[in-house]
């Protein structure tokens, strides 16, 4: 029996998604719940299951494309139908640690079927390379071996192997569907949006004693270590109750301004930066958001993360001074109204009354949707910010 296999709803708000990777070729006989292709969706990297057994007769969607849900993306000859097909797996890009040991084969013929853990995509991905996967850690959930840390060996082996005598000053590298999407939405982001910009500095010097005097509690009682992240996270939140027109985002009907505010946080990853959303951040303690954020991140580095994760944030907050940055321009998130971040906390002299003192001091930096807000409204928030940041005072409660 010829049948077609279609787009799979991905997630509740999930419309559409882009192809990746087909895993089968035409002729190839598939099991049911094999995997048989990878899809990007607001960049989450899922591995979607075939619903049938039997035989790929045709390979409708190439990679590349997106498509909308419901859509025939490809035809089988079916022995077996499946009504309730497995949940697809989640392959985010996620935090690598900060070196990854590597060993290189000859080929592909050195990567046997004794390797049950490794999806068909990571085990092509990796004799593509020429990576053996049983020489890697894992990053995955259960020590699993992703994509991307074949992707990471590979581009370690690159960069610390040998050279040959021939002169080749460029490379010309294919970007992955990850960083394809990440393009293109950033494109849309610069030509849609009206970027505004302001920066002002906080002195935080009581909030640097403050974590100080409870981080060595925090860490026992928590597991983890507690940041000046959440401490932002608490002020960004106030900036937002008091200006509610920036949670806001624009659109064809007029400007739609959200009761709730949900956090996008910005996590880092080799490939890109992935969005995840931290919802209902209002309601959070100090410790509450480190926590949240904490499970945002580990569950990232386990590949855990769904689509829905990514989806309705109404403004993103992010970190760049854990990178060392002091002044940055973050780009806006459509179709939030804008992002702010934090850069980094530093000792510098500074005059406090009439004389000079070391002090902890902070940029933050925010860009803004101009077409939502002029620089009244982004200045009041701002200053909600920057009180907040300055009023941190050794013996606040952080629970």
């Amino acid at each position: 029996m010829s049948v077609a296999v279609t787009m799979p709803q991905l997630g509740e708000a999930v419309a559409e998604a882009t192809i990746d990777h087909w895993l089968k070729k035409v002729g190839d006989s598939v099991r049911r719940f094999e995997p048989l292709l990878e899809v990007l969706t607001e960049k989450v990297n899922t591995e979607i299951p075939s619903p049938y057994s039997g035989v790929l007769t045709e390979i409708v969607t190439p990679e590349g494309t997106t498509v909308r849900v419901g859509e025939t993306i490809a035809r089988f000859e079916v022995t077996e139908v499946s009504e309730t097909p497995r949940e697809p797996k989640v392959e985010p890009a996620g935090l690598f640690p900060s070196e990854t040991p590597v060993a290189v084969v000859p080929g592909p013929s050195q990567l046997t079927a004794d390797l049950p853990a490794l999806s068909p995509a990571v085990r092509r991905l990796a004799a593509d390379y020429g990576i053996d996967p049983r020489a890697l850690r894992g990053t995955g959930q259960g020590g699993r071996v992703t994509r991307h840390d074949v992707i990471r060996a590979a581009n370690a082996h690159r960069h610390t192997g040998a050279t040959s005598d021939a002169v080749d000053d460029r490379e010309v590298v294919a970007p992955t569907a990850l960083r394809r999407a990440i393009a293109e939405r950033m494109v849309e982001s610069i030509r849609t949006i009206p970027h505004a910009w302001m920066m002002v500095e906080a002195d935080v010097t009581g909030l640097v004693r403050l974590r100080q005097g409870v981080k060595a509690d925090f860490v026992r009682r928590e597991g983890f270590d507690l940041t000046y992240f959440p401490f932002f996270v608490k002020a960004v939140i106030e900036g937002l109750r008091q200006q509610p027109t920036l949670n806001a985002s624009w659109t064809e009907q007029g400007i739609v301004r959200w009761h709730r505010i949900n956090l996008g946080v910005a996590v880092a990853a080799d490939e890109g930066l992935l969005v995840p959303v931290l919802r209902a951040a209002d309601g959070m303690s100090v410790a509450g958001i480190a926590r949240a954020v904490h499970e945002l991140a580990s569950r990232a580095r386990s590949g855990d993360l769904t689509p829905e994760d990514m989806r309705e944030g109404t403004f993103t907050v992010n970190n760049t001074g854990a990178l060392g940055s002091i002044v940055s321009m973050p780009i806006i998130n459509p179709p939030q109204s804008g992002i702010i971040t934090m850069e980094t906390i530093a000792a510098r002299p500074t005059v406090v009354g009439e004389g000079i003192a070391i002090r902890h001091l902070v940029n933050l930096s925010f860009s803004f949707d101009h077409r939502i807000a002029d620089g009244l409204v982004a200045g009041r928030f701002m200053q909600v910010v920057r009180s907040v940041m300055t009023s941190y005072q050794p013996g606040d409660p952080v629970y």
